[in-house]
């Protein structure tokens, strides 16, 4: 059984049709949360992530949408919560909300979380990964860090995809991951994606440039 991996989309909808056409043959797919926030694409990436994936948990900018709350400190955080919850229809917001921290498939051999799997918020960085992290899992997702990384030891693979639509790890390109249940592997992949066309769209959309920027150079 091969699972296309999946994390903070982030409303950028450009990265997100890159991926998926860019994704070789899978069973499935799961993804580890905040598919809304940043970027102006919220219901077309609430849909399209409703349509195509197994198994979503809900991440924190998920969440912020939901509960229509916003982050105090964030002004690029906080336009995006604001536009998506302007943007999303009542439905949408109702699936958003119906989402856990935490969900199982594949006959529970892989666990799917958004920050870590005790703390839904904290940053689970590659330097704290470790097998202490696994349970009886085989294989461990988290998302929240944008970072692309993945370990394997006895015990399974600890893995975090990468960012779809706001990489933070120095390298712009869209960023998801492939694990072979059968062969117990993992890989992790990029794919260029029309950046530009995204943040045109985010100065028509009234979003922070910042947000547009920071895309272009993967931070």
């Amino acid at each position: 059984m091969r699972i296309g991996v999946l994390s903070d989309v982030h409303a950028n909808a450009v990265a997100l049709d890159a991926v998926l056409a860019d994704m070789p043959p899978v069973d499935r797919i799961v993804n580890a949360g905040d598919v809304v926030g940043y970027n102006p694409w919220p219901g077309a990436c609430v849909e399209t992530v409703r349509e195509r994936t197994a198994v979503s948990v809900i991440g924190n900018h998920d969440l912020k949408v939901a509960t229509e709350t916003n982050f105090s400190q964030n002004r690029m955080a906080q336009a995006g919560i604001r536009h998506a919850i302007e943007e999303l229809s009542a439905e949408q917001r109702e699936w958003i909300a119906s989402l856990s921290d935490s969900r199982r498939c594949c006959a529970d051999r892989v666990k799917v979380v958004h920050g870590h799997p005790d703390h839904p918020n904290h940053y689970t960085y590659p330097e704290e990964f470790g097998p202490h992290l696994l349970d009886d899992e085989d294989v461990l997702v988290m998302g929240h860090t944008h970072v692309q990384h993945a370990e394997q030891y006895d015990e399974g693979i600890v893995l975090n995809p990468g960012s779809v639509g706001q990489p933070r790890d120095r390298d712009p390109r869209a960023a998801y991951a492939i694990v072979d249940l059968d062969a117990l592997s993992v890989e992790t992949r990029r794919v260029e994606y029309d950046v530009d066309a995204v943040v045109d769209a985010i100065e028509a959309a009234g979003l922070p440039e910042r947000t547009g920027a920071r895309l272009r150079r993967g931070e």
